[in-house]
């Protein structure tokens, strides 16, 4: 396994923990896997190329979004397309993407993969396409358009993707209704978790402290005392958009197995 940084952001602290004070740049984390007998395995996929481009981010994310979240430091080479043609990597070759939720700097990647087996909550598949008000401005409609050209596989709850343990799905919803936590478990490195946006910030893990966005702070608080428990027992967790945690992980092509 490897990650990267597909979604680089900047913005006011208070966007992703409630009440918060200050600034933060985060990253948002791809993770690429190469699966013995399943091939290539991405986590999660990023911004979409569009919001690199001042031509064409207003039109694709929506209008002021860029600005909100802070994505101006997005290049083109941020994109996932781009950091796996890096490592050697085609769109093609990826067999499965399997994503966290699909809020817009995680799902914006979606249509580079036309021969993967998209993998999500089935939760999370039919709200995405017709969110609350509130929600709205964090599921881009641009990046599902290619959504039933696909090959998407609906889960409902947890899920051991391959029978063997090395990909658990944990459904943990919250932040979105089919969020989900993916639990590794790698010949030598052994159990890890990658939490997605089961919180943003290390901080707001420990005390329960919502995101604006979140779609049910009380299915989010349940959904944390679970992981948290994993946790306690001996089982790493890695926050998608906390940069400790990114630097602790293999980045860019260097690697656990």
């Amino acid at each position: 396994m490897t990650v990267v940084d597909a979604g680089p952001l900047t913005l006011a602290k208070a966007k992703l923990v409630a009440f918060a004070e200050g600034g933060v740049s985060v990253p948002t984390t791809v993770a690429i896997f190469e699966h013995p007998q399943h091939g290539v395995v991405l986590w999660d996929t990023g911004c979409n190329d569009a919001v690199a481009d001042p031509d064409r981010a207003e039109s694709y994310w929506g209008r002021g979004i860029k600005d909100a979240f802070g994505a101006h430091g997005f290049t083109r080479d941020h994109a996932i397309d781009r950091q796996l043609d890096r490592l050697g990597i085609q769109p093609n070759d990826v067999r499965y993407v399997i994503y966290s939720h699909l809020h817009l700097d995680h799902a914006g990647g979606m249509s580079y993969f036309p021969n993967a087996l998209h993998v999500m909550q089935k939760d999370e598949l039919r709200y995405a396409l017709f969110p609350d008000a509130w929600t709205r401005p964090v599921y881009c409609q641009n990046d599902f358009k290619d959504i039933h050209k696909l090959n998407v596989l609906e889960i409902d709850g947890d899920l051991d993707l391959f029978g063997d343990g090395t990909f658990r799905l944990i459904k943990s919803p919250g932040h979105a209704p089919g969020m989900q936590v993916l639990l590794v478990t790698l010949a030598h490195r052994g159990r890890f978790m990658l939490g997605g946006d089961i919180a943003h910030q290390r901080d707001q893990f420990e005390a329960l402290i919502p995101m604006p966005w979140d779609w049910s702070c009380a299915a989010m608080t349940s959904s944390r005392l679970k992981i948290k428990q994993l946790e306690r027992s001996g089982i790493p967790l890695y926050l998608c958009h906390e940069p400790g945690e990114f630097a602790a992980l293999p980045i860019n092509g260097s690697h656990w197995d």
